[in-house]
Parts: C-alpha cells; sequence; structure tokens
C-alpha cells in the first residue's frame, strides 16, 4: 500500500484494506501456531471473475490460479507465514 509502483497503492477502499491487512496478520499468527503446516496469504493480482465484472479487464482466472497451485504443492522446505504473489514473497 505504500509503493506507488503497485496497483494496489492507487484503492482507496479502507475496508477492504484493512481485511486484508488482518487476513494476512493471521496468516503470521497461524504459521507461528503451527509450524507443521504452511499458511501463505495470496495476492492474485486482478483477476477477470463475476466479482470484478463491473471494473472490466484483468487476468484469466487459470492466470490467477498458478500461484495457488504453487503455494499449495510447497514442499517441505518452503516458506511459511509469507504474502506472495505471482513473483513470490511481497512485503506488507
Amino acid at each position: 500500500m505504500n509503493n506507488p509502483d503497485r496497483p494496489e497503492f492507487h484503492v482507496t477502499a479502507a475496508l477492504y484494506s484493512a481485511s486484508k491487512s488482518v487476513a494476512t496478520m493471521l496468516t503470521v499468527q497461524y504459521a507461528k501456531a503451527q509450524p507443521g503446516i504452511k499458511f501463505n496469504a495470496l495476492e492474485p493480482g486482478f483477476t477477470d471473475t463475476d466479482l470484478t465484472a463491473a471494473l472490466g479487464g484483468g487476468r484469466s482466472p487459470e492466470e490467477s490460479a498458478r500461484t495457488v497451485v504453487r503455494l499449495a504443492t510447497l514442499g517441505a522446505d518452503g516458506p511459511t507465514g509469507t504474502f506472495q504473489e505471482e513473483t513470490g514473497a511481497l512485503r506488507w
């Protein structure tokens, strides 16, 4: 939210943004509480779905799903407690 080069920088939906921050913090807390389970939050990017249809555009659901599959198939040495997008972990 602090990087003007990122698309979400321009989002002014305070409650939506706050809910995403809470979800990311829960991810970190769950990862710390359950070290045997991988917990990672995901930023799938602007995806063309029924929810975003009025906004137009966006990547295909199949493209966004690649990151979901990558995180769902992490090995035992994979990350946990992170916030991820298609290029890897994001700082938040």
